[in-house]
């Protein structure tokens, strides 16, 4: 810095500062609506001046409040985490399994349970555990250096050093080390769209703004974690630490419980379910065999089994192998999912409730359309590699006159560069100004050649207050200026106009009828004009020459969409998923994007943060009903819209990649969070993580969500139908006085080795092809359907009745109850193996689905049945299970029965196809 320069040694002698007072008391930083207070009263009521504070002072209050870091919360021990995972349905039900096994002396079954508990808790606890770096990944965003002035002098400090009452130096490139008061600016403009959303870099003002301003028009404030793109500033720091912003939003994403996913819902109402279901079948089991004459010991013995028999322990671990293999599909789609049930999750989605910048656009400003000469001209593709057309979708082949200077003056106006070097392009400076660039380099105006050949003899830079920015050049002698800034600024300026013909008089309707239309369909629009000059003004005479300017053009420009959004937020229309945007962007800005992409199709009005602080409750509800875009929304009422939305019972994603966008990523059913240009703290508090930034992969996630709950689906039919037959079997024969059909040993053999490798094969299924043309399943839907409950009952009946026949016919033709036994046990297994196919869809025919579609299915159901066979001819497994061999005609009977259950399941899916409205929720061929 220079001498006399803000910020420099020479701090006291700028205007509007004064040496330290040395005071001592200081207000609250949290008590004082900082943006809306003069800058004399925000230093009076710090103890602060322009000369910084003494490094005595600044030592009391760092001592006082505290370093200027985020406190970092302390998680939940490991030991702790592990256990809290028992507190859930799913594994409720595999201890009820591990106790049932170690009461039968099963140990080796025993150890198989145990294992996939404690496999299961663990991977949970890990999970949670790596979820808990949120807030942590905050402090990340901190800076570890900051300029600051201290008895005025300026020096480079520990960022967590800086204190209220600090006066703070910001400079290009710089992040704001603490929420900061300005105090002084020169063309300053920050970027802020990790806190709000804005995609435009904001100008900043020292001048105090209303009370009741949303966060991003608080243009006379500097929020800690916002970089400066541009300009200067000086101001005092007012919050540090946790008072700031920043840490505002922390205690937003630690406050906030992650909400219970639709499956872990329907899964604990299962889960009851079936509790209910055991007890009372294994009390009608024990009391008959006990009034049929049969021991308490051997009764319980039955009633053990049978609770084996009914409790679907194998879903637990089939669900996380569904979940895991979802995980696997949807990384090769580009969504990494950190949390297993997000999975899942993702398939019931009602509502997207997407961020704009970075998310639905691609975070860079770009040119799109140009009006020069009376003539629009249009910006395809991405700069600088795009193409310009003309109204008719012409390629621009030579440019015109108006068009070439329209272009010229906003390279030679502005202060970024564009440079391609060994094929790759290096933009720095204001985005704004870099669009205007590769506009021009879309025209091939090459910005390092029109500069040279046009010498700068001097500059007025861009200010709020003037509007517009100037540059003076000269060219083989000639000098002139231009302009380039607002166009009712620039327009003032105008009396002449470039147009097809050549110089004429300006026409001020003509030129507001453009801007207004453009922006009016959300482009922000910068004018530009010149004007030859016959003498040779001086620098600082320059701005006296702006007047009789001719007007060259308009360009306009916008944050673009990125590719495929617009197909991806219609084949979520498609799916029944609503797409909202809730953005920290401008109105018309937002409302113009919503409208290009489809979001908002009927043009209903956008809904504001200040219109969302007026709201109660009840009103929200009612608004967000029908709203579908949202604009300058903050953190906390971006959490808002998501929870009333939760209150209607829609299941909310939540797509975003600033820090404003943390709170809302976790409340949310899903958090889908941006890998490549999130921030940190987006993605620690999501739940998916996009590693292509691109929202089209959400809709692929989406569609693998509906296959994985699907199949979840698939195998709780294939265990409950299973279960039925089983436990009918085995009452009924109860009831008709006979020997019991199967004893434990081989009922625990049934259940947890033949059934247990097809139902995790299930899990592989690859899913149907119209998966998205299917609305999401109701949200209190649970993971048995009336269809899939009629049909369990009628699987079971048939499995029961033909087990029970070849049991009687068994025992009666050779005497041999071991040999009966062995049969019904055959039996079951075999309908076991028809049962797996049927369970492949729920409406579509076996027949029509490929066998080696799911290989994995194929193979375990060989697997199964071969096993079996083998238990069958091994003296060892004959005597653990009390079997005996089957001869080949008894075999071949056990097919022709077990097949008859492939007959009924066909026929039943025939007469639901024609007689029953397909469901929207999983039942019918949509699905598979």
């Amino acid at each position: 810095m220079t001498a006399g320069e803000p910020g420099s040694d020479a701090m006291a002698d700028h205007p509007g500062t004064e040496r330290s007072t040395g005071a001592t008391s200081l207000t609250p930083g949290r008590r004082l609506l900082w943006h809306a207070e003069d800058p004399r009263t925000v230093e009076e009521a710090l103890g602060t001046s322009g000369s910084g504070l003494c490094a005595t002072e600044a030592a009391a209050r760092l001592s006082h409040h505290g370093p200027n870091r985020l406190r970092e919360r302390q998680p939940p021990s490991p030991v702790a985490l592990f256990f809290r995972q028992f507190r859930n349905p799913l594994i409720y039900i595999m201890v009820i399994a591990l106790g049932v096994v170690l009461v039968l002396r099963e140990f080796l079954d025993a150890v198989v349970v145990a294992v996939a508990l404690l496999l299961n808790a663990s991977v949970a606890a890990w999970q949670e555990r790596a979820a808990e770096r949120t807030v942590r990944a905050l402090m990340g965003l901190v800076v570890p250096r900051a300029r600051v002035v201290r008895s005025g002098k300026t020096r480079e400090i520990d960022s967590a050093e800086v204190v209220p009452g600090d006066v703070v130096v910001l400079e290009p490139g710089s992040r704001v080390p603490a929420d900061v008061r300005l105090t002084w600016t020169n063309a300053l403009h920050l970027d802020e769209s990790l806190l709000t959303g804005e995609s435009l870099a904001v100008a900043k003002d020292p001048r105090p703004v209303a009370p009741d301003a949303a966060l991003g028009d608080r243009r006379s404030m500097a929020y800690a974690g916002s970089v400066v793109t541009s300009g200067r500033g000086i101001g005092v720091a007012v919050a540090t630490g946790d008072r700031t912003e920043l840490g505002a939003i922390a205690e937003l994403v630690e406050g906030e419980p992650s909400p219970r996913t639709p499956m872990q819902r329907g899964l604990e109402g299962f889960a009851k379910t079936i509790g209910v279901a055991v007890l009372g079948v294994s009390a009608v089991a024990f009391a008959t065999g006990i009034l049929r004459g049969n021991s308490v010991q051997e009764m319980f013995h039955v009633a053990v089994a049978l609770a084996v028999a009914n409790v679907p322990e194998g879903l637990p671990v089939a669900t996380t192998v569904a979940l895991a293999i979802g995980v696997a599909r949807m990384a090769r789609r580009r969504a990494i999912i950190r949390h297993l049930p997000a999975v899942e999750t993702l398939g019931s989605t009602t509502v997207i409730g997407s961020d704009k910048t970075g998310t639905l656009t691609e975070n860079r400003l770009t040119v799109r359309e140009i009006w020069a000469g009376g003539e629009r001209f249009r910006v395809t593709g991405h700069p600088p590699d795009a193409e310009l057309l003309t109204e008719d979708d012409l390629s621009v082949v030579d440019v015109s006159r108006a068009l070439h200077t329209t272009l010229l003056a906003g390279v030679l106006s502005s202060e970024a560069d564009a440079v391609r070097r060994d094929g790759e392009l290096t933009t720095v400076g204001d985005p704004t100004e870099v669009a205007l660039l590769l506009a021009a380099m879309s025209a091939g105006l090459e910005p390092t050649d029109a500069r040279a050949a046009h010498t700068p003899l001097g500059e007025i830079p861009f200010e709020p207050s003037r509007r517009y920015s100037a540059s003076l050049r000269s060219r083989h002698g000639r000098r002139a200026v231009y302009v380039k800034g607002a166009p009712e600024r620039i327009a003032a300026m105008c009396t002449r106009m470039l147009t097809a013909e050549g110089i004429e008089r300006f026409d001020a309707e003509a030129v507001a009828a453009a801007g207004a239309d453009l922006a009016a369909r959300g482009l922000r629009v910068l004018a530009f004009a010149y004007r030859p000059l016959e003498a040779g003004p001086t620098g600082l005479q320059l701005d006296e020459e702006l007047h009789d300017l001719v007007f060259c053009g308009l360009q306009a420009m916008t944050d673009s969409p990125r590719v495929g959004v617009r197909d991806s937020i219609s084949a979520c229309r498609e799916a029944g998923i609503r797409v909202v945007m809730i953005t920290g962007d401008h109105p018309s800005t937002a409302a113009g994007i919503a409208r290009e992409l489809g979001i908002d199709r009927s043009g209903g009005p956008v809904l504001t943060g200040a219109q969302l602080r007026r709201m109660d409750d009840a009103e929200l509800r009612g608004a967000v009903r029908e709203t579908s875009v949202y604009a300058r929304v903050a953190p906390e009422q971006k959490l808002r819209i998501v929870t009333a939305l939760q209150e209607l019972g829609e299941v909310v994603a939540v797509t975003g990649d600033g820090v404003n966008d943390a709170p809302a990523l976790k409340a949310a059913q899903v958090g889908v969070a941006m890998g490549r240009d999130g921030t940190d703290v987006a993605r620690e508090a999501a739940d998916v993580v996009l590693a292509d930034d691109n929202f089209s992969s959400i809709v692929a996630a989406v569609e693998q969500g509906r296959v994985t709950f699907d199949n979840i689906r698939k195998v709780t039919f294939f265990l409950v139908s299973t279960a039925i037959g089983t436990a009918i079997a085995i009452l009924v024969g109860l009831w008709l006085n006979w020997p019991l059909l199967m004893v434990p040993a081989q009922i625990v053999w049934m259940n947890l080795v033949t059934s247990g490798l097809q139902d995790m094969a299930l899990a592989f299924e690859p899913g149907g092809h119209n998966v998205l043309r299917r609305r999401p399943r109701p949200r209190h839907e649970g993971l048995m359907t009336a269809l899939l409950w009629e049909r369990s009952l009628l699987s079971g009946v048939v499995m029961a009745a033909g087990t029970l026949w070849m049991f009687h016919r068994e025992l009666s033709a050779t005497g041999s109850l071991q040999h009966a036994q062995t049969v019904a046990l055959t039996t079951m297994v075999v309908f076991q193996a028809f049962q797996a196919g049927n369970a492949r869809s729920t409406s579509r025919s076996l027949f029509s689905i490929s066998p080696v579609a799911n290989r994995f299915l194929f193979a375990a159901t060989a697997a199964a049945v071969g096993l079996h066979v083998t238990a069958l001819y091994l003296p060892a497994t004959q005597h653990l299970l009390r079997v005996a061999p089957i001869g080949l005609q008894t075999w071949f009977t056990i097919v022709l029965v077990a097949s008859s259950l492939l007959v009924v399941v066909e026929a039943h899916k025939a007469v639901r196809r024609r007689w029953t409205e397909r469901s929207p929720s999983g039942g019918d061929d949509r699905d598979t």
